[in-house]
C-alpha cells in the first residue's frame, strides 16, 4: 500500500504538530493503522500549494471560501479530500477496518462535534493568541492578520491579561465540566463507554492544541482539572492511535 499524504501546518515546536484540525485525521490514520506521511506547509503557502495540487476550497470562520488544511491525498485511489470531517468520512468508507463511527453513530457524533464547537467558540481567542507564538515569523504574521479579519478584532484584544483572560479561563473550565458530564453518562474511559470513537478524537484534538500551544503552567492547570481526567484522556487517545 502506498502511504497516504496528509498536509499539515508546520511550527517551531519539536515534531512540529500543533493544529487541532489536522490532529483529527492524523489520529484516525494512526488508529486505523494506515501508512501515511506528513507534508509540512507554512501558512502563507497553503493557498498556492493547495491550488497547485487541485484541492478544493473550504468555508472559513467568516463564511468566505479559502484554501485550508488538513488536506489528504490518497495515491491508492486518487482521492484528494479537504476538511477533517470529510477526510474521516472518506477513511471510514475506503478503509472500514477499525471504525470510528461504530454502531451507526456518525449522526450523533456530528451533533456532538457541533456542541463541542459551540462550547469552546467563546474561548478560542486565547489559544489562538498562544498559537501565534509557536509559528515561524512569516506564518505568524499571516495567521495574526487573517484571524483579525475573521474575528473582527485586533489581535492585542483577543485575550489580554486581566478580566478578559480570567473570563476565558472560567468559560474553558465550564466547557470541560459540561464535557465531563457527558463522559460520566457511561462507564468506561470513552464517551461511548468501552467503544472508542471519533467523538473521543474530537475532544482529544482540542486538548492536543491546548497542550501544544499554551504555556506549560497553563496546560498544567487544565491537566489538573477533574482529577487529571483530560490529561489522561489525551494520553489514552494518543496511545489508541498508535502515537500518531
Amino acid at each position: 500500500m502506498i502511504p497516504l499524504i496528509l498536509y499539515d501546518i508546520t511550527s517551531k515546536l519539536e515534531r512540529k504538530y500543533w493544529s487541532p484540525s489536522t490532529a483529527k485525521p492524523r489520529f484516525v490514520l494512526g488508529y486505523k493503522g494506515l501508512p501515511f506521511q506528513i507534508e509540512w506547509v507554512e501558512y502563507p503557502d497553503i493557498a498556492p500549494r493547495m491550488k497547485a495540487i487541485g484541492a478544493r476550497q473550504n468555508k472559513i470562520m467568516d463564511g468566505r471560501d479559502a484554501y485550508t488544511l488538513p488536506v489528504l491525498n490518497d495515491p491508492n485511489t486518487g482521492a484528494l479530500i479537504t476538511d477533517s470531517w470529510e477526510i474521516t468520512e472518506y477513511l471510514e468508507k475506503t478503509y472500514p477496518e477499525k471504525p470510528v463511527f461504530s454502531n451507526k453513530s456518525k449522526g450523533l457524533i456530528y451533533a456532538f462535534d457541533a456542541m463541542v464547537i459551540n462550547l469552546l467558540r467563546p474561548v478560542i481567542k486565547f489559544p489562538i493568541l498562544r498559537a501565534s507564538e509557536v509559528l515561524s515569523e512569516r506564518s505568524a504574521e499571516y495567521y495574526i492578520t487573517t484571524r483579525e479579519e475573521g474575528l473582527k478584532e485586533k489581535f492585542s484584544e483577543f485575550s489580554p491579561e486581566g478580566p478578559k483572560r480570567e473570563e476565558h479561563w472560567a468559560i474553558l473550565e465550564r466547557a470541560f465540566s459540561t464535557n465531563k458530564e457527558w463522559y460520566d453518562k457511561e462507564e468506561g474511559k470513552w464517551l461511548m463507554g468501552d467503544i472508542f470513537s471519533y467523538a473521543d478524537i474530537i475532544t482529544a484534538a482540542f486538548l492536543f492544541w491546548l497542550k501544544r500551544v499554551l504555556h506549560s503552567d497553563e496546560w498544567e492547570k487544565i491537566a489538573g482539572w477533574h482529577d487529571g481526567k483530560w490529561a489522561r484522556l489525551l494520553a489514552d487517545v494518543e496511545e489508541e492511535c498508535n502515537g500518531a
